[in-house]
């Protein structure tokens, strides 16, 4: 079973769609690149490791008195986004696609 799994593994890895399909994945080598990576996946991780109890504790008490429906799912959002902090995976994804641009 485990000699299989290898085999079917390395047969995907060499496959040449798979190859092709990996490198369209690698953020474009220009300044739109660079700042696409800095602004969806290190800067937000950034500012829910240092801010992100301070809006939390915002969003959950502007939740208590948001009127409108567009405005509780608002502050929904920003709870979920933010009440655990920052996600160490999303930044060292981020971290690597930096590296990889650059590659």
């Amino acid at each position: 079973m485990k000699h299989k799994l290898k085999a079917k593994i390395q047969k995907i890895v060499q496959n040449p769609k798979t190859k092709k399909a990996f490198l369209s994945m690698k953020p474009e080598k220009s300044l739109w690149g660079f700042f696409g990576i800095i602004l969806f996946f290190i800067v937000p991780e950034i500012i829910a490791f240092i801010w992100g109890v301070n809006i939390t504790s915002y969003a959950n008490s502007e939740l208590l008195i948001a009127t409108s429906m567009l405005e509780q799912q608002y502050y929904k959002l920003l709870i979920m986004l933010f009440e655990d902090g920052g996600s160490w995976t999303n930044l060292v994804i981020g971290t690597a696609l930096l590296i990889w641009l650059f590659f």
